[in-house]
């Protein structure tokens, strides 16, 4: 299908399909808010890491262990990603150990994963 047939050649604006998503978009900082989630998982190593450490807390050693990485890297994602608060840590010792934030973290990712498998 060409571009062009893609586009509408009506015109008239169907007011009433407008107003109604007016009133239920959300406001300008809820869309930024939701951009730069979508920024911040747009980085495979992200999203890695985020693999790594469902379901079992690991330390920067560890996660930089699986994925092939040095520490500082894995360090600098996590920075990203607990600014985002999509990951939690709790301090054992000398160790940190790094977990999703919640099961919204983990249904994002099982819903992108769905999306790109159909």
């Amino acid at each position: 299908m060409k571009e062009s047939e893609l586009l509408c050649e009506c015109e008239e604006v169907h007011a009433d399909v407008v107003e109604e998503k007016r009133r239920h978009m959300p406001g300008e900082s809820v869309l930024y808010d939701l951009s730069d989630l979508f920024k911040i998982l747009g980085d495979s190593t992200r999203i890695r890491i985020l693999f790594a450490i469902d379901g079992t807390p690991m330390c920067v050693c560890d996660i930089a262990q699986l994925l092939g990485m040095t520490k500082s890297a894995v360090s600098h994602q996590l920075k990203a990603l607990r600014q985002s608060d999509l990951i939690t840590y709790r301090k054992s010792g000398k160790n940190v150990f790094y977990s999703l934030a919640d099961d919204h973290v983990r249904s994002i990712i099982e819903t992108a994963l769905e999306h790109i498998n159909e």
